[in-house]
């Protein structure tokens, strides 16, 4: 079985990450900083000795770096500490995993593409309009220029999934407005376009990957996305119509979002170069996001 860690294993894609490579088998190291349980390990991944001697002593196989500053606000009010943790630290591994020949997936967003041309290729040309899409796609070219490395970027869309708190994800979140029937109005997005993904299927699809064989050859960019679009609008309807709330006091907003951080319209991922990849390897799997949240929410009741 195959030896992996899995950064940012507390967050709603890396538990889903570490969750399934565990059940796959594999022997699973996860690491959290601000979240660590029992079964997580501690870490700043900021700390570059203690990052290297943690990785050096498990002897990795594969790195899952799921860790990041995914909240493009944050990102703008902190701008140092999101490029550490989202350019120096993904660096690091990729120069650690070298070392260790380990390979490394560096998750990356839909957010390194400016939203005016979709859908976008793994070779379309990035140009990010806010602060935290810019450190991702420097992240990206840091991973990939270090020379020797076995490198793979994942770019993915907005996720939901399992989530400790509503909060954790911009899609679960929306629950929570759903469910305030307290007669507080919400103007809700109905302008980008959005392709919510489930971190189960994308943590399904990484054990997959890491069990390819050799003479499948991973390209260095990957795109994984669901294929249904939404609204954020569009998302609060289904989980109206799911949980059978009124939604009068959600305001479809179909103007260009007058946000402090810019979010681009959209930036649908093309994934025919990965359904090619995965070809006899179980494909391009996805869950639909009605039919998903339908189960989830029924079992949660």
């Amino acid at each position: 079985m195959t030896r992996v860690i899995v950064t940012g294993a507390s967050g709603v894609l890396g538990s889903a990450v570490y969750a399934a490579f565990k059940s796959a088998g594999h022997t699973v190291l996860g690491l959290a900083h601000s979240r660590p349980t029992d079964e997580l390990k501690q870490l700043d991944l900021t700390d570059v000795a203690a990052t290297e001697r943690v990785f050096s002593e498990f002897k990795p196989e594969w790195i899952i770096h799921c860790a990041a500053e995914r909240r493009p606000d944050a990102a703008e009010k902190d701008p140092e500490g999101a490029r550490k943790l989202n350019v120096s630290v993904p660096e690091n591994l990729a120069k650690l995993s070298k070392t260790l020949k380990s390979k490394l997936v560096y998750i990356s967003t839909d957010y390194v593409f400016d939203g005016t041309s979709p859908p976008y290729t793994p070779s379309s040309a990035t140009n990010p309009l806010n602060f935290y899409g810019q450190t991702k796609r420097d992240g990206e070219l840091a991973v990939l220029g270090v020379s020797g490395s076995q490198s793979i970027v994942l770019r993915v869309p907005i996720l939901y999934g399992p989530a400790p708190k509503n909060t954790d994800s911009a899609v679960n979140i929306l629950l929570d407005v759903i469910s305030d029937q307290s007669g507080k109005q919400y103007r809700m997005d109905h302008y980008a376009t959005r392709y919510p993904t489930n971190v189960v299927d994308i943590a399904d699809f990484l054990v997959r990957v890491s069990s390819l064989p050799s003479s499948r050859v991973i390209p260095p960019i990957l795109h994984y996305s669901a294929g249904e679009p939404f609204t954020k609008y569009e998302m609060c309807l289904i989980f109206a119509r799911i949980l059978g709330l009124p939604h009068s006091h959600i305001i479809a907003d179909a103007e260009p979002p007058n946000y402090d951080t810019p979010r681009p319209r959209d930036c649908q991922l093309y994934t025919h170069e990965t359904e090619d990849l995965m070809e006899g390897y179980g494909g391009l799997v996805w869950t639909p996001f009605e039919e998903w949240w339908s189960e989830h929410l029924t079992k949660k009741q």
